[in-house]
């Protein structure tokens, strides 16, 4: 029983501890330790009928009294901190005793101040962006190292030297956990939404695996996303990744069926979409368009809501999410934006009008080279031309398509479009 009432309060307390504890001690490595030992302490004395009134504040008092046990036997910290041991030890010691026993917690502004801190520090862009992402995945949302090398394929050890790197590199290019200026926020929160946004594409899109979709991956990234935006009400793109998330996770339960096997969107059973999150999508998106500061992450969150509000795929606006790609283009004029354009025209306009717009990226050599690599570009382009009924170049297409994908939900799937194909 103690062990769900911890699991459930390192969910809640987590993010907000070690943030605390990042300002207070000014070392990551030495917040992260403290915090791990507070919860092994809950987990070994917690009960039921003996739960703290205030679980957040006994796991900050413990972690520092953690600290200060950790202070007294490592006097190398006097390196790491940059400050005498004895002074770093009653720095903590005081934080102790003006906490009184019970614990004390910061006010909810320096919460909030020390969340965002610590969200920014682990995107800094002196970081590469796998430093960036597996320091978010382990600092914020306290994902386990184990966890972390299994979410990205990678052994155990590999992922624990390269968290070691990434905080090596924080301490000695001095990067602090706090706040960018005003001027400085924007540039920033580039980073920021990027790295929440590649932790979602990898969960929502396994790049590797025997599975599709990394839910574990999915959950962090729209917890995260809905932080950032809550923590930034202003910030018109942060709350349009927010509703983007929410509005494509929506559609989780549906893009797999019970074998494991890929659903189409055109296919799937939108009973099992969830409506809750398609709702918090689109007061989200709301919110930014109130904001009047438009950007790319809302515009795709655009094109999820026309999705999300058909009632089938027969009803859906396709016309409408071309001009969205439209808009989306002026933004992002990427091949893989165009690639998208390409195929919501084959939906609006018949898969002719798709493959031309399709062709007719492959004109620039950069373009070309781009989507010669990516695999969603001859998966596309071997749907409009069987829908052309050219079988023998979609089983040409499906095959290039097969030799660049490396998960095998997909792999399976294209199989089975080529053997489609090829029986036509």
């Amino acid at each position: 029983m103690q062990q769900s009432i911890v699991a459930q309060v390192f969910a809640d307390e987590w993010p907000r501890l070690v943030a605390t504890l990042v300002r207070e001690l000014g070392d990551i490595d030495l917040a992260e330790d403290a915090a791990q030992q507070a919860f092994a302490e809950a987990a070994a004395s917690w009960r039921p009928d003996n739960t703290p009134n205030r679980p957040g504040a006994w796991l900050l008092t413990t972690a520092r009294r953690r600290a200060i046990d950790v202070f007294r036997r490592n006097s190398t910290l006097r390196e790491k901190l940059g400050r005498p041991v004895s002074e770093a030890e009653a720095e903590a010691s005081g934080l102790i005793e003006s906490a009184g026993d019970g614990g004390d917690q910061p006010e909810p502004n320096q919460l909030l101040d020390d969340q965002l801190a610590l969200i920014f520090g682990c995107c800094h862009p002196a970081l590469n962006r796998e430093a960036q992402i597996a320091l978010t995945l382990r600092s914020v949302c306290g994902l386990s190292t184990r966890q972390i090398a299994a979410a990205f394929l990678v052994p155990e050890a590999t992922m624990a030297k390269r968290l070691v790197r990434a905080k090596d590199k924080v301490r000695n290019a001095g990067i602090a956990f706090t706040v960018p200026a005003r001027d400085r926020l924007t540039e920033r929160l580039d980073s920021v939404l990027a790295v929440v946004y590649l932790i979602y594409t990898e969960g929502h899109s396994a790049s590797e695996g025997p599975a599709l979709i990394r839910g574990g991956l999915c959950d962090e990234a729209r917890w995260l996303a809905d932080l950032v935006a809550d923590l930034l009400p202003d910030q018109a793109e942060a709350w349009g990744l927010s509703a983007l998330i929410n509005l494509s996770d929506s559609r989780r339960a549906a893009r797999v069926d019970e074998a494991g096997q890929i659903v189409l969107l055109a296919d799937q059973d939108r009973s099992r979409w969830d409506t809750d999150l398609i709702e918090a999508g689109r007061r989200r998106l709301h919110h930014a368009d109130d904001l009047d500061d438009p950007g790319p992450y809302q515009l795709q969150a655009a094109i999820a809501l026309v999705h999300a509000m058909a009632s089938s795929a027969e009803e859906t606006r396709w016309s409408t999410i071309v001009t969205l790609y439209d808009h989306l283009l002026s933004f992002e004029p990427t091949p893989v934006v165009g690639l998208n354009r390409a195929a919501a025209v084959s939906k609006a306009f018949g898969p002719a009008a798709g493959l031309e717009a399709l062709d007719a990226l492959a004109i620039e050599p950069h373009a070309a080279s781009e989507l010669d690599s990516y695999r969603y570009y001859h998966a596309a382009r071997a749907d409009m031309l069987l829908r052309l009924d050219r079988s023998g170049e979609a089983a040409a297409s499906y095959r290039r398509a097969l030799d660049l994908t490396t998960n095998e939900s997909e792999r399976r799937f294209l199989s089975r479009r080529l053997a489609d194909s090829e029986s036509r």
